[in-house]
C-alpha cells in the first residue's frame, strides 16, 4: 500500500497522553501535533493528502492552500468544522466517527441529573471538612435531596444518545416525553409529543439534538416561560441550544431548579459567561464523551476510516 503523509492537527483531546497514533505509521509518514491554531494550520498541513482534525476548522481558503489535500478526517462525530460544499467541490473525501460515544454520554447525562437530586458531591466534601463528624445525629441533612421515580424526564432528540437516556430514565422509574420530527416505532413505553406539550410537562429537560440554525437559543427567555417552575435541564448536545443569559437570569430567579451542562457557548468558556456566576448551574468541560475505554472505541474507528481510505474504499463518508 503506497505510502501517504498524514497530519494529525490536535491529538491531545483525543489521545490526553493515553493513547496514541502510532497505528497509522503503517500507513504512511505521520506528523502528529498536539494542538495547531488556526494560524499555523496551512503551514502543518502542507504537502499532507491526509489530515485529521477534532476541532481545528479547514476553510476553503485552506483546501486551496494546501492542494494536496484529499482526505479529512474528522474524529468526532459532528463534522460543522469542515467547508463540506468547498470539499466536495474539489473531491476532498471527509469522514466522522459516527455512535462512537454513546453510552459515555448517556452515562454523564445521568450523571449530571444524580448529581442534582442526590449532591454527593457536597455531601462528600461536607464530610472531608468534618461536618458528619461534628453531627448530633448519625446523618444530617444540609441539602434537599430528591428521587428521581415518579418525575417525568423530556427528551429533545432521539438519536442513539437520546434512546439509551431513555432506557435509563425508565430504569429509574421515571415517565418518558420525546419531542423529535418523525417518532420512531417500537417504543411502547415513552410519549412522542409536541415541543409546547414537552416543555410544559417536563420536569426534567435533557437536549439531545444536533445545533441547526433553527435551533440555535431554542432555550430562551420564552421556552423558559412555558417550563413548570422547578424544572431541571440537562445539556450535553450543544452549548448554543441555550440563550445562556436568559438561563442564568432563570436560574436566579429560582424558575430552573438547576441547570447541567456539559456544553457551552464558547469553549473554554470567557470569565463573563454568566453561568459561571449562576445558582445552581452544574458544570463539567465537554468531557462526557472521555472515558477512556471511548476514546479507545473513537481512535479506533479514525484509524480504520483512514485504513478504508487508504484502500480505495472509503467508510463514514460525509463528503465525497
Amino acid at each position: 500500500m503506497e505510502k501517504r503523509k498524514i497530519v494529525v492537527l490536535d491529538a491531545y483531546a483525543l489521545c490526553a497522553n493515553e493513547l496514541d497514533y502510532h497505528a497509522l505509521s503503517e500507513l504512511g509518514d505521520v506528523t502528529v501535533y498536539e494542538r495547531t491554531t488556526p494560524e499555523q494550520a496551512i503551514e502543518r498541513i502542507g504537502d499532507a493528502e491526509i489530515i485529521l482534525t477534532n476541532k481545528v476548522v479547514i476553510t476553503r481558503e485552506i483546501m486551496e492552500a494546501c492542494p494536496a489535500l484529499r482526505y479529512v478526517g474528522v474524529t468526532a462525530t459532528g463534522f460543522n468544522i469542515v467547508d463540506i460544499e468547498e470539499a466536495q467541490r474539489r473531491g476532498i473525501v471527509v469522514t466522522n466517527a459516527p455512535a462512537y460515544s454513546t453510552q459515555a454520554v448517556a452515562q454523564h447525562t445521568a450523571a449530571l441529573l444524580l448529581e442534582s437530586l442526590s449532591h454527593v458531591a457536597a455531601y462528600d466534601e461536607q464530610v472531608h471538612d468534618g461536618a458528619w463528624q461534628r453531627s448530633k445525629d448519625f446523618c444530617f441533612l444540609s441539602a434537599k435531596m430528591e428521587e428521581a421515580a415518579g418525575k417525568t424526564m423530556g427528551l429533545i432528540g432521539f438519536g442513539n444518545i437520546g434512546q439509551s437516556v431513555a432506557r435509563i430514565a425508565l430504569a429509574l422509574g421515571m415517565r418518558v416525553l420525546v419531542y423529535v420530527p418523525h417518532p420512531k416505532k417500537g417504543w411502547d413505553d415513552v410519549r412522542f409529543v409536541s415541543f409546547d406539550e414537552l416543555i410544559s410537562n417536563s420536569d426534567i429537560l435533557s437536549l439531545h439534538c444536533p445545533l441547526t440554525a433553527e435551533n440555535r437559543g431554542m432555550i430562551g427567555a420564552q421556552t423558559l416561560a412555558k417550563m413548570k417552575t422547578g424544572v431541571r435541564i440537562i445539556n450535553t448536545a450543544r452549548g448554543p441550544l441555550v440563550d445562556e443569559r436568559a438561563m442564568a437570569e432563570a436560574l436566579a430567579a429560582g424558575k430552573v431548579a438547576c441547570y447541567m451542562a456539559d456544553v457551552l457557548s464558547e469553549e473554554p468558556p470567557k470569565e463573563d459567561n454568566p453561568l459561571l456566576h449562576a445558582p445552581n448551574a452544574i458544570l463539567t468541560p465537554h468531557v462526557a464523551w472521555a472515558p477512556l475505554q471511548t476514546r479507545e472505541r473513537l481512535l479506533k474507528i479514525v484509524e480504520d476510516n483512514v485504513r478504508a481510505y487508504a484502500a480505495g474504499n472509503p467508510v463514514n463518508v460525509v463528503s465525497r
